[in-house]
C-alpha cells in the first residue's frame, strides 16, 4: 500500500505528458472542423513530418556544434514549424479548397488519400525503418525510493512537453479571443456565409487555420521524438487517430474540449497500460470514446449543432 500513491503519481505524470501531445494534435482537428465542418485526416502525417524535419535539422546542426541544448531545440522547433506550416497550407490548397463545395464524403476521401501520399512520400525519402533520435535532454527528477520503495521518475524531456504544451495552449486561447484573426476565426465558425458577407476573407481564415494546426502538431512531433528517441513514417497514423478521438471526446469544434479530451485520453491510456496491460490500452481509450458518444454525443464540452434557417 505504501507504494500505491507514488505509482499513481508516476502514471499520472506519464499520462499528462502523453495527453499534452494528443491535445496539440487534436486542436488542429477541432479548429478545421469548427470552421469548415470537415475532418483533416492528413493531420497525423503533418505531425510525423514535423518530427522528421526536427531530426533532419538536428542532423544538419550536429551534436558537436558547440551550441547550447536550448538553442539546438529552439532551432529545431523554428525550422519544423516554418516548413510544416507550409505543408499544412499545401494540404488545404490541394486536398480541401478545390472540394470545398462538394459533399463531405468527397473531401474525406481526399484527406485519406493525402494521408497515404504523405506517409509514402516520407518513407521514400527517409526510409521506412525506425530512425534513432539523439537524446538532447537526458536525466530526470527522482522522488521517493527510500527503504526500497517505489521511485517516481520524471524525465526532463517529458517535463518540457508539458510546459511547452501548456504555454502554447494558453497563448492560443488568448490569441483566439483577442486578436483580429482570432475574432475572424470565431465568426467563420459561427456562420461562414455571414462572415463572408461582412467582409471577412474566409479563404484566408481557412488557410490560417490549417497552418496554425500544422504548427502545433509540428511542435508536438519534435518534442515527442526527443522524448521517445525514435520515429518512423507511420507514427502519424495512430497518433492522428488518437488525437481525433481526443477531439471527439472533448467536443469536436471546441478548443478547450480538444485540450481536455487529449489529457483524459492520455491519462486513461497510461493507466490502462500500467494496471491492466499495454495490449489493452487502445481498447480502453476507444471504449471511453464509445461511452461518451453513447451518453453525450456532442462530447464533454461540445454544444449541440443548431440548424440555421
Amino acid at each position: 500500500m505504501s507504494d500505491l500513491l507514488p505509482q499513481l503519481i508516476q502514471q499520472l505524470f506519464n499520462g499528462l505528458s502523453l495527453g499534452a501531445i494528443y491535445a496539440l494534435i487534436a486542436i488542429g482537428y477541432t479548429m478545421v472542423y469548427g470552421i469548415i465542418g470537415m475532418i483533416n485526416f492528413a493531420h497525423g502525417e503533418i505531425y510525423m513530418i514535423g518530427a522528421y524535419i526536427g531530426l533532419v535539422t538536428l542532423s544538419a546542426i550536429g551534436m558537436q556544434s558547440g551550441l547550447p541544448v536550448w538553442a539546438i531545440i529552439s532551432i529545431m522547433l523554428i525550422v519544423s514549424v516554418v516548413i510544416t506550416g507550409v505543408y499544412g497550407l499545401v494540404v488545404e490548397q490541394v486536398a480541401y479548397k478545390p472540394l470545398r463545395g462538394s459533399p463531405r464524403l468527397v473531401a474525406l476521401i481526399s484527406a485519406i488519400g493525402m494521408s497515404i501520399f504523405l506517409q509514402n512520400w516520407v518513407a521514400l525519402g527517409q526510409g521506412a525503418r525506425d530512425m534513432a533520435v539523439p537524446s538532447l535532454i537526458p536525466g530526470a527528477l527522482r522522488f521517493g525510493g527510500e527503504n526500497g520503495g517505489f521511485e517516481i521518475f520524471v524525465p526532463y524531456s517529458r517535463i518540457l512537453i508539458i510546459v511547452v504544451a501548456v504555454a502554447l495552449m494558453a497563448l492560443l486561447t488568448v490569441y483566439i479571443k483577442h486578436s483580429r484573426m482570432g475574432r475572424a476565426s470565431r465568426a467563420c465558425s459561427q456562420d461562414m456565409h455571414m462572415a463572408n458577407l461582412l467582409g471577412i476573407d474566409t479563404n484566408r481564415v481557412i488557410s490560417f487555420t490549417f497552418i496554425l494546426g500544422a504548427v502545433l502538431a509540428a511542435v508536438g512531433g519534435v518534442l515527442i521524438a526527443l522524448a521517445v528517441g525514435k520515429l518512423n513514417p507511420f507514427i502519424g497514423f495512430i497518433a492522428g487517430i488518437k488525437a481525433f478521438t481526443a477531439a471527439v471526446l472533448g467536443g469536436i469544434g471546441s478548443i478547450p474540449g480538444a485540450m481536455l479530451g487529449g489529457v483524459i485520453l492520455g491519462v486513461a491510456e497510461t493507466f490502462a497500460a500500467a494496471y491492466i496491460s499495454s495490449e489493452y490500452k487502445d481498447i480502453v481509450a476507444f471504449g471511453l470514446l464509445v461511452l461518451i458518444l453513447l451518453f453525450r454525443p456532442t462530447g464533454l464540452l461540445g454544444k449541440p449543432e443548431v440548424e440555421k434557417v
